[in-house]
């Protein structure tokens, strides 16, 4: 009887997965994405029963087109359309106001037009090239505060880096400053319950981006917030990819980090600004309510206090799986496009779409100087092989690709001839492309530019140059972990 009763459970598991399986296969395919990324997962449907179905729900389930974020796209939509439309219609009307920016024209209109994205002036850039520089040029400018921080973070840990700066922010908030924090509900997922009730009693806000909890929701598990932000007053910004964790400020097991990270003053900040607020607002499922205080730079311009001195031309790109356009991707494959000479990027984790690895390849066929520096050693294997797979095919293509060998280059870098360069959170792997909140700022300027790349050619002083001869040669268990892997790229 016993036997008999499991025996019926068992055919009954097994008709349920396969109507779950035929519903979920199908649902992929009427999707119409990526070929190879529906593939891989009907792969793992067949071959990996119930587990696939379970690792399908968590992570194969597409929000965009549902708009699981609806209220925070509308209120984006309802902020920036009205003036990125006018400023298209204004380039548009008065080209002749581009001067030497009328090379990017096919840049900037796409960014206005799929993320509502202005075209900002800035006075100054200042770029950090290791987690240290970064975190310290933080601390000094929250050190200063005097009427609000609005600091936003994937990762920030309970270590002696975020002790550190929990310190800071409670003192800060002691002295009326108004202190804000958004961390991911993954990223962070470390952070203990007693860390974040201090804060909250010293009068700092946190607030956590798509929290965890048992049962686990699908799409809080998949969607994440990778931004990294710091607004200081309203009148200085950060971003790049530095995280609050000692592992950035120290190093770790793989050496020190290396990241790039900036801080602009200008209208930069106010895209920043604006991206924490959004962020902030729905986490609370708030009304966004534009206080002047927030933006204080935009008072003096109406005022006519215009400042002085250098512009530098940049787009601010906050981004993620609440737009119907693959932002982050699309900017990607424009800058790539444009290139006529060189192309240097630098991504800790790489695993491009077809679109992406194809205008590499075709570029580098087409006699453009494409160089592309990876981490030698990751703290993720899985992302590592699967980032080793694509090297093949882009060294046939005369791709040059260096492997970071002075501990662990966290960068995110793109730059373009010397003319212009992408620097934020986003990797060049299809989870920035896809399911991220990410933010970049696209820089137009050959300064800025030049520096970047400056630092890219010294760093290759400490990377290990790989040729197709030696590629070739490697173990036969490292091509199968990479097969392995590359299979798994798309759901990665």
């Amino acid at each position: 009887m016993f036997e008999g009763g499991w025996q019926i459970l068992s055919a009954v598991l097994y008709i349920m997965n396969l109507g779950l399986v035929a519903y979920a296969a199908t649902s992929l395919v009427m999707r119409r994405q990526d070929p190879v990324k529906t593939l891989s997962w009907v792969m793992v449907l067949i071959l990996l029963p119930y587990i696939g179905l379970v690792l399908f729900f968590f992570f194969g389930m597409h929000y965009r087109k549902k708009r699981l974020y609806t209220f925070k796209g509308d209120a984006d939509y309802r902020l920036k359309k009205e003036v990125s439309a006018h400023q298209t219609r204004y380039l548009i009307e008065h080209p002749e106001i581009l001067g030497d920016l009328a090379p990017y024209r096919k840049m900037f209109f796409q960014n206005l037009r799929n993320s509502h994205t202005l075209v900002e002036n800035n006075s100054s850039i200042e770029f950090y090239f290791t987690g240290k520089e970064a975190l310290d040029a933080m601390y000094n400018a929250i050190e200063g505060a005097s009427c609000h921080i609005h600091l936003q973070s994937y990762i920030f840990e309970d270590d002696s880096t975020g002790e550190k700066f929990a310190s800071l922010l409670m003192r800060k908030a002691s002295e009326g400053v108004e202190v804000r924090v958004i961390y991911d509900g993954l990223g962070s997922i470390s952070l203990k319950k007693n860390f974040v009730e201090r804060m909250e009693e010293a009068g700092v806000e946190m607030l956590c981006f798509a929290k965890i909890t048992l049962p686990l929701p699908t799409a809080k598990l998949n969607y994440r917030n990778h931004r990294k932000i710091l607004v200081v007053d309203g009148k200085v910004g950060f971003i790049g990819g530095v995280n609050i964790a000692d592992r950035y400020y120290i190093g770790n097991s793989l050496g020190e980090w290396h990241d790039t990270h900036m801080k602009i003053t200008g209208e930069s900040v106010f895209s920043m600004q604006t991206s924490f607020l959004l962020d902030r607002y729905f986490i609370l499922n708030r009304k966004l309510r534009r206080k002047k205080k927030y933006y204080p730079q935009i008072e003096l311009e109406q005022h006519g206090e215009q400042p002085q001195g250098r512009r530098i031309a940049t787009q601010t790109l906050s981004c993620g799986p609440d737009s119907n356009w693959a932002t982050i991707m699309q900017c990607f494959f424009t800058a790539i496009n444009l290139a006529s000479r060189h192309i240097y990027i630098v991504s800790p984790y790489f695993t491009p779409n077809e679109s992406i690895l194809n205008a590499i390849k075709v570029a580098a066929l087409g006699g453009v100087d494409v160089r592309i520096m990876l981490p030698e050693k990751s703290d993720t294997r899985l992302a590592h092989y699967s980032t080793m797979s694509y090297v093949g095919e882009l060294l046939e293509a005369g791709v040059k690709i260096y492997l970071f060998k002075k501990g662990f280059n966290h960068s995110k870098v793109v730059c373009i001839d010397g003319e212009f360069s992408i620097v934020g959170s986003a990797n060049m792997d299809m989870r920035s492309f896809e399911h991220n909140f990410e933010i970049l700022s696209v820089i137009y300027d050959k300064e800025c530019t030049g520096t970047v790349e400056a630092r890219f050619l010294a760093d290759i002083s400490v990377c290990r140059e790989l040729s197709p001869a030696k590629w070739a040669r490697r173990s036969r268990r490292q091509k199968v972990a990479e097969s392995i892997s590359r299979l798994c790229s798309p759901l990665l």
